[in-house]
C-alpha cells in the first residue's frame, strides 16, 4: 500500500494588529489536533507545516505529522504584516517538501495553506507573491481564515478555495479540521 500524504499549512500573521488573537489561535491548533488524534486514519496522511509572519516570515513547526503537539505561536512587537515575504517563503517551502516526500517514494496530494490574519497587509506587492506560489506545479489550495477588523477583498484573494471569518462564530480549529477532511476524504482530489 503507497502511503498519501496532505502537506498542510498554517500560515498566521503574528503583527502587533494580531496580538488580540494569538490565544484562539493557539486554541485553534490544539482543537484540530484534538480533531486529527481523533481520527487515526486521516492523521496517518496529514503533515503539518507551521509558519508565521508579521515583517518577516519564519517557519516554527517544520512539516511533520500532525499529532504531534504543535509549536505554540507567539505574537510579534512587529506593526508590519508582509504578507508577500510569507508567500515567497511558501513557495520555496512547499516546493521543497513536495520534493522530499517524492524521493521518499510517498504519493502526496496537493498541498493545502491555511492562512490566519486580519487582512491587512502593509507591503503592496504582495499579490505578485501570491500568484507565483499559486502558480508552481505545487500550488496549494488556498484557504484563508480572518480575525478582528479583516480586509475582505484581500483574504477573498487569497482563499481562492475557501474563506472563514472569526466574526460569524466560526473557530479555527474546526475550519481547519472542516477543511483538511474535506481534501482527505474526496477522491478527486489527488
Amino acid at each position: 500500500m503507497v502511503l498519501e500524504v496532505l502537506p498542510c499549512y498554517v500560515v498566521c500573521d503574528v503583527s502587533f494588529s494580531m496580538t488580540d488573537h494569538i490565544a484562539e489561535v493557539n486554541a485553534g491548533m490544539r482543537e484540530f489536533r484534538g480533531v486529527v488524534h481523533a481520527e487515526r486514519q486521516a492523521a496517518a496522511q496529514i503533515r503539518l507545516c507551521v509558519v508565521v509572519f508579521a515583517e518577516r516570515a519564519l517557519v516554527v513547526q517544520p512539516l511533520r505529522a500532525a499529532l504531534d503537539p504543535p509549536e505554540p505561536i507567539t505574537p510579534r512587537q512587529e506593526s508590519g504584516s508582509d504578507f508577500g515575504s510569507a508567500f515567497t517563503l511558501l513557495r520555496k517551502i512547499i516546493e521543497r517538501d513536495v520534493q522530499i516526500l517524492k524521493a521518499q517514494r510517498i504519493q502526496v496530494r496537493r498541498p493545502m495553506l491555511f492562512f490566519v490574519s486580519d487582512g491587512r497587509a502593509t507591503d503592496h506587492d504582495w499579490p505578485a507573491a501570491l500568484a507565483q506560489l499559486t502558480a508552481t506545479a505545487a500550488g496549494p489550495e488556498m484557504i484563508a481564515f480572518g480575525l478582528g477588523a479583516v480586509d475582505p477583498p484581500a483574504l477573498d484573494r487569497i482563499g481562492t478555495s475557501r474563506v472563514f471569518l472569526g466574526r460569524d462564530g466560526v473557530r479555527i480549529g474546526i475550519a481547519l479540521a472542516s477543511s483538511v477532511a474535506r481534501t482527505v476524504l474526496r477522491p478527486d482530489h489527488v
